[in-house]
């Protein structure tokens, strides 16, 4: 499928010379959910507020839609529709005169059906009247939602769309960007509830400290990087691991009332009839034994961690 969105080289160094990306190159399909991870301060609202032309970039080019969104800025920001982390509408202004006039901006003719549809879909048509200032924070996070569809962009950026909200929104949210992707429409998001993205996210980018580390299909990223972990629960606890189990490279854990294994579920063999004979020659007794799976918050931290790819570099699906 062709990239609807093409960056190439994107750096950005402010006055102060701090730099805020350094060589971001990405593309992103028509069509596709991209998650953009990241801690505080990694880069995430730069790449994103200069993909829509907020921030100039200090060198390289984004493409949108095969327009350059330097030459050719309206066209390129027609395409796009933007979700901001931060709530800045007008107060006194009417929630369905806020949406309307934000389909102005971008040119397209007024269409009360449409913004009739898109305030019914975010539970809005009843506070159409409201004023801004008259309407609570999760209502306010909707109106930003609903600015953003407004004039049918081609691509939606969800900048922590569901940061500080109910939970009702957030399941809103989520159907609406379901139902976005069944028509076509790009989706780029960013997201502190990382349970959310591995859910609905087709692909995964990491960034931190400017620094795209990887961007990787969800599935194989997970089965990439992702572990499995065994845990032992023992009757009695023990001090310290016994001798006799020290080529199995366990964890001590809860007190000592388990062992933890962890185990590459891809290798031939996972070793753990071997651990559990062992562990009963060593005359320790077990109680249970479970096991759980990676989640892609634990993939997300451990790359922060180490500060980069576990190859060094980004995933060939990125270039």
């Amino acid at each position: 499928m062709a990239a609807i969105l093409s960056i190439r080289d994107l750096r950005k160094i402010y006055d102060g010379g701090f730099e805020a990306l350094k060589g971001v190159s990405l593309d992103i399909e028509e069509g596709e959910i991209l998650a953009l991870l990241g801690p505080n301060g990694a880069g995430k609202t730069t790449l994103i507020s200069t993909i829509c032309g907020i921030t100039t970039a200090s060198s390289g080019s984004v493409s949108v839609g095969g327009f350059d969104n330097v030459t050719e800025f309206r066209a390129a920001r027609s395409l796009i529709g933007l979700v901001p982390q931060e709530i800045t509408l007008e107060p006194f202004a009417k929630v369905h005169d806020t949406v309307s006039f934000s389909r102005g901006l971008f040119g397209k003719p007024a269409d009360p059906a449409r913004i009739e549809e898109v305030l019914r879909k975010l539970s809005l048509w009843d506070k159409r009247d409201a004023k801004i200032m008259e309407l609570s924070g999760g209502m306010k996070r909707r109106v930003l939602i609903a600015k953003a569809l407004a004039h049918d962009p081609r691509i939606l950026f969800l900048d922590e769309p569901t940061a500080g909200v109910d939970v009702e929104l957030r399941k809103d949210m989520w159907e609406i960007v379901a139902e976005l992707k069944a028509s076509g429409v790009t989706i780029i998001l960013t997201t502190h509830y990382i349970e959310e993205a591995e859910a609905i996210a087709d692909r995964v980018g990491v960034i931190t400290g400017g620094e795209l580390l990887l961007v990787e299909k969800k599935e194989q990223l997970m089965a990439r990087m992702g572990q499995k972990q065994l845990e032992v629960q023992l009757t009695a606890p023990v001090s310290e691991i016994p001798a006799a189990l020290s080529q199995h490279n366990l964890q001590l854990v809860n007190g000592g009332d388990a062992l933890l294994y962890t185990y590459d579920t891809r290798a031939e063999r996972t070793g753990i009839t071997t651990l559990l004979n062992d562990v009963a020659q060593a005359g320790l007794v077990l109680a249970d034994v479970q096991t759980r799976e990676s989640s892609l918050e634990d993939i997300f931290v451990g790359l922060v961690s180490q500060g980069a790819a576990s190859d060094g570099a980004v995933s060939g699906d990125a270039a």
